[in-house]
C-alpha cells in the first residue's frame, strides 16, 4: 500500500537558479509521511497529548534530478520495513511519472521520556 501527496514548487522553494534547495526536499517528505498518518487516522496530536511522538532517527537520500520553480511533483510513500517500534518508509519524489529523489527514512514512535513505545494500532496493521 503506498500513498501519493502532491507538491507545488513555488518560488521560496528555489534557490537563486531557480532549482529547489536540497533542505526542501526534506520537508516535501515529511509533509507526505504526516498526510499519510493522518488519512490512516492516526491523529498526531491526540497522539502528543497521549505522550507519544514520531521521531525521525534515519534518512538515506538520493537527488536524482533537480526541480525547479512551478513544477508539479507527487510524494509516494510505502512501508519497507516495520517491528514494533520503528517502520522504515521509502519514499519518491516524481515528477510526470520520473523519480527525481529518494529517501529511506526510519521512523520510532517515542514516549515523551525519549523511549520506544509500540507503533498505534492503525499503523501495525499495515504491517501484517
Amino acid at each position: 500500500m503506498s500513498h501519493k501527496f502532491p507538491v507545488r514548487v513555488y518560488y521560496e522553494d528555489t534557490d537563486m537558479g531557480g532549482v529547489v534547495y536540497h533542505a526542501n526536499y526534506l520537508r516535501y517528505i515529511e509533509r507526505a509521511r504526516s498526510d499519510w498518518v493522518r488519512a490512516l487516522g492516526n491523529d498526531q496530536n491526540a497522539m502528543r497529548d497521549a505522550g507519544f511522538v514520531w521521531v525521525v532517527r534515519r534518512v538515506e537520500a538520493d537527488y536524482l534530478a533537480a526541480a525547479r520553480f512551478d513544477d508539479e511533483l507527487v510524494v509516494e510513500t510505502a512501508i519497507a520495513e516495520m517491528s514494533g517500534a520503528r517502520m522504515v518508509l521509502d519514499q519518491v519524489v516524481s515528477r510526470e511519472g520520473d523519480a527525481i529523489f529518494r529517501a529511506r527514512v526510519t521512523v520510532v514512535c517515542m514516549s515523551q521520556s525519549g523511549r520506544p513505545v509500540r507503533l498505534p494500532a492503525e499503523i501495525r496493521v499495515l504491517g501484517k
